[in-house]
């Protein structure tokens, strides 16, 4: 049985609503405080007031900010390595160790250490994105550019094609499926990256409202920041989607 999207939607809308509504009614019965856990209404108030007045929205542009350029500048290294790596085989095996060795270490551990050396501000921030959203884009690319079949890698040689367009025409539209993939996944880690990075030391994003809000017990106000976070992280998904499906239906055309 086949669901169109437009019904899968709707299904999905109409189950956030039920969930909403279970939400509210057990916080009325159980005479939840807010301070621990505030009823949809509350944070939906909270939400509309802060947007209404102006206060979200600096920090939704700065958080926006350092996402897009964290996520700009680590895909690009992370592309750019992939296909290094994936085009010699004695960088990847000198390179590869140290490479993963900057991902095991744990990027909380790391803000505090970005802030003392760049200071307070949106480079730290933009950094630690990058570098969260390096990884998908490199380990994608590498394993995307080595599936290509060899049979057509022989045919470019017998044409006489050199490396590079072998790698333009060839390898990059074969691999490109797994390299958007990794793309998609960079964006969400991208976000992860940015708020983090503003728990240590930002005074605007709205990793900065949830530090913000905690320090005050102002826990609606943490939920409804959360609300625009996860927003952002959606909408930034399905941008990759759409792009995603452009792409591929170019390639194949």
């Amino acid at each position: 049985m086949t669901v169109s999207l437009f019904h899968a939607r709707l299904l999905a809308a109409a189950l956030a609503l039920v969930l909403l509504g279970l939400w509210e009614l057990l916080v009325r019965q159980w005479g939840l405080s807010a301070l621990v856990l505030p009823a949809p209404s509350a944070i939906a108030a909270s939400l509309w007031t802060g947007l209404a007045t102006g206060y979200f929205w600096p920090h939704i542009r700065a958080t926006l900010q350092a996402l897009l350029l964290g996520l700009a500048a680590g895909s690009a290294i992370g592309l750019l390595a992939g296909m290094a790596l994936a085009e010699s085989e004695l960088l990847e095996r000198v390179l590869k160790p140290y490479v993963v060795v900057s991902q095991v270490v744990p990027k909380l551990a790391l803000a505090p250490l970005f802030v003392l050396w760049f200071g307070f501000g949106m480079l730290p921030t933009v950094l630690i994105t990058a570098l969260i959203c390096f990884f998908p884009l490199m380990e994608n690319t590498l394993t995307g550019l080595r599936q290509v079949d060899a049979q057509r890698l022989q045919l470019f040689r017998m044409l006489g094609a050199t490396r590079l367009q072998t790698l333009l025409r060839l390898k990059l539209p074969t691999g490109l499926p797994a390299i958007l993939a990794g793309l998609r996944v960079a964006v969400v880690l991208a976000l992860v990256g940015a708020v983090v990075a503003e728990f240590m030391g930002a005074s605007r994003g709205l990793g900065a409202v949830v530090i913000a809000a905690q320090g005050m017990m102002d826990t609606t106000l943490m939920f409804a920041a959360l609300v625009l976070i996860a927003a952002m992280g959606l909408l930034l998904y399905q941008a990759c989607l759409v792009l995603e499906r452009r792409l591929l239906r170019s390639r194949a055309a």
